[in-house]
């Protein structure tokens, strides 16, 4: 883990603070990040002092209380996305980050990546559909496709299409 910074340049920064900067033109001035800055300035503030907190390193597990619960919920429903477990743990009284949900199933090694078909090709319909459009696609006539590239914009004054 990393160690904190050194309590001679938190008092240094929040001398400049006292003395009318902002606490994020500092932490530039400084080359520390913002959020950082301010923490020192509101501690100075509310406490007197700039040391850092003894207490580092630890987070909290929020959802370990709710495990055996998320691990079912993706054995039974593998295509949910972390946005909609989310929505589902707001339901049971959770409100947690993505970044909580996705580092709760990292830690036990499941992905969510999708799969390379898609879901729907398995539906007779849509099966139904491709295998026509396959059967079709020799039919065209090559010469007269027309390939439209959006990423790039451009003039098409002059441009005429047979």
């Amino acid at each position: 883990m990393a160690r904190p910074y050194s309590e001679d340049l938190r008092i240094r920064l929040v001398r400049v603070v006292e003395n009318g900067h902002s606490a994020r033109s500092t932490a530039k001035l400084f080359a520390v990040s913002a959020s950082s800055a301010v923490k020192w300035v509101q501690r100075w503030r509310r406490e007197g002092r700039v040391t850092a907190s003894s207490v580092r390193g630890h987070r909290r597990q929020i959802l370990e209380a709710h495990a055996e619960w998320l691990l079912e919920l993706v054995a039974g429903q593998p295509d949910l996305t972390l946005e909609e477990i989310r929505a589902e743990l707001r339901t049971r009284g959770v409100d947690v980050s993505i970044g909580t949900v996705w580092n709760f199933y990292d830690r036990r090694g499941i992905s969510f990546k999708k799969s390379l078909h898609a879901s729907e090709q398995d539906r007779a319909d849509v099966a139904a559909a491709r295998a026509l459009w396959k059967a079709h696609q020799g039919l065209l006539d090559p010469t007269r496709l027309v390939f439209i590239d959006e990423s790039v914009l451009q003039s098409t004054e002059g441009v005429h299409m047979n």
